[in-house]
């Protein structure tokens, strides 16, 4: 039985459907994480890495390869990719410089190396915490969007409209960042011009450097700050083919930009003026529940997908038969669940197929931009996309969400 590693943090949304995929496919999936105590059995019973240390981690999982020896390498998420990419260099297995994987993950040096290859991209700059802000930020054109360095699901980015809601979101950020092991992602953002138009997140895969759309998201609800909150994908794309192929056109730009060969692409996008704007691109798939939807040819998912390409099978994806979504039910307000009322009326509105809610009662709600996680999932499927949004939107009106005040203990 041919052998995979997934590299993946413990709390990974995608751990269970890798191991279904790879169920299917009769492939042998390992995880390498950092929870040894976790309830899933592959974590805890997987190679135990260290983040933090790509060193250990690497020496830890080459020991490993001597008993399962891995067929292929994958990461599920952010934290994960660079180390994937050196993993796989050392086992000679096809896959992206870790230099490049590196990119993906780092907002800064993704900027700075798509200006230096010609690709749009708005204004932007570092600012160093350590330092005094005012004269790193005086001349400013805003509204401008604050970003960390290196954090996914839209934590810690925030919109600032003059110069004092800047420096009152770098502070907000300053002490959402303060734990970062890494120095320069502890004390330095990224301030960038905001972008308006359309938002959209494209979903490819790479196979020696050739670009594979799979599928192009809309995202209905407008995204406008002060936070930017994930709410509805839906697919396929209501773009016009002009738009859809300048999309994929600057993708595989950016894809180029960072020499990026093999493996899932997730890019999210904004488009204006018959322009289109990289806002962020990783290499790996679509974050959360959200690919759960995303069923190919003959019931084939996205994680088979992934799986078959890093093993050197890449199949052709024919299109989504039927128009898919997804709500990604936000957090509301901090506190503590108490539970979620009418989920049972949403479960049966037409085309409404499945509602998950991920967090359990009595634990902590934390929203943006200090949060990074989500409430739930509710899916839908219909013929149309119209009507995807629609029942997506009339589903998510049957939720009444209770949340009990936390309240925070200080010491003296």
């Amino acid at each position: 039985m041919r052998s995979v590693l997934l590299i993946a943090p413990h709390n990974s949304y995608r751990i269970h459907a890798y191991i279904e995929a790879a169920g299917h496919l009769g492939i042998k999936l390992v995880v390498a994480s950092q929870s040894e105590y976790s309830l899933v059995s592959a974590v805890a019973d997987g190679i135990q890495i260290n983040f933090s240390d790509d060193a250990v981690s690497l020496e830890r999982i080459l020991d490993a390869d001597q008993q399962h020896h891995f067929k292929a390498i994958i990461s599920s998420d952010d934290g994960g990719v660079r180390l994937a990419a050196k993993v796989a260099k050392a086992l000679g297995l096809s896959a992206n410089d870790s230099d490049s994987a590196e990119l993906t993950r780092r907002k800064d040096m993704a900027r700075e190396r798509l200006k230096a290859c010609g690709v749009p991209v708005p204004d932007f700059r570092t600012v160093d915490l350590l330092k005094p802000i005012l004269q790193q930020i005086f001349d400013l054109a805003y509204p401008v969007v604050i970003k960390p360095l290196a954090m996914s699901g839209s934590k810690g980015v925030i919109r600032a409209n003059d110069q004092q809601e800047c420096v009152s979101a770098l502070n907000r950020v300053e002490k959402i960042i303060q734990y970062v092991s890494n120095a320069d992602e502890r004390h330095k953002v990224l301030i960038e011009s905001y972008i308006e138009g359309k938002e959209i997140a494209y979903e490819g895969l790479l196979h020696r450097g050739q670009l594979n759309l799979l599928t192009i998201f809309d995202k209905p609800d407008a995204m406008e700050g002060p936070f930017f909150e994930e709410t509805y994908y839906v697919t396929p794309t209501r773009l016009s083919s002009k738009e859809q192929a300048l999309a994929t056109a600057r993708v595989a730009e950016t894809c180029k930009a960072y020499g990026l060969r093999e493996g899932p692409v997730h890019a999210e996008l904004r488009l204006q003026n018959d322009e289109a704007y990289i806002i962020e691109m990783a290499s790996r798939t679509i974050g959360g529940d959200c690919a759960d939807v995303l069923k190919f040819g003959l019931n084939i998912g996205l994680e088979e997908l992934v799986l078959l390409q890093a093993l050197g099978k890449p199949i052709e994806t024919p299109a989504l038969d039927n128009s898919v979504g997804v709500l990604m039910i936000p957090i509301p307000s901090q506190g503590v669940l108490r539970r979620v009322e009418g989920i049972n009326r949403a479960k049966k509105v037409t085309y409404i197929i499945d509602i998950g809610i991920s967090v359990r009662e009595g634990y902590e709600l934390v929203p943006l931009p200090e949060g990074s996680s989500y409430l739930g999932f509710i899916f839908a499927k219909a013929p149309t996309a119209k009507l995807v949004e629609s029942a997506l939107r009339q589903a998510c009106s049957c939720l009444t969400i209770l949340i009990a005040p936390s309240f925070k203990i200080s010491n003296g």
